[in-house]
């Protein structure tokens, strides 16, 4: 039997980075879909049905705190864990996205993206 793909929405809005995440997560056999803001990924979410999110903080239309408030409107999507991989890490936004919903709050400078997909793939598992 062959297993389906996982899904990921990697929502960034720094090509250079997207580009990084994407070869790496597609390496490890996911499905990625890349977004570069909020608005554009809350528009995907129903036809793209990702496993998880990797969301940025800064972007341009919507930033990923916005898509937070926005995501969690909607009940079905309690169950899509959501990752925030930013390069803002002060202590107020990071408990404010955990209390929102995001499932974790990578600091991008602190993690290779091996590990981000270490995390992710831990997170898929539960």
């Amino acid at each position: 039997m062959i297993e389906k793909k996982k899904k990921i929405m990697l929502v960034e809005d720094d090509i250079f980075i997207r580009d990084i995440y994407e070869t790496k997560l597609r390496q490890e056999h996911f499905e990625v879909l890349m977004l570069d803001n909020g608005r554009d990924a809350l528009d995907k979410i129903e036809e793209f049905l990702p496993d998880i999110i990797l969301l940025d903080i800064v972007m341009p239309h919507m930033d990923g705190m916005d898509f937070l408030r926005e995501f969690f409107k909607d009940e079905k999507r309690k169950d899509i864990p959501i990752i925030i991989l930013s390069n803002l890490s002060d202590k107020e936004r990071v408990t404010k996205a955990l209390s929102m919903g995001a499932k974790d709050f990578l600091i991008k400078s602190h993690f290779t993206p091996s590990e981000v997909v270490g995390k992710v793939n831990m997170l898929l598992r539960k």
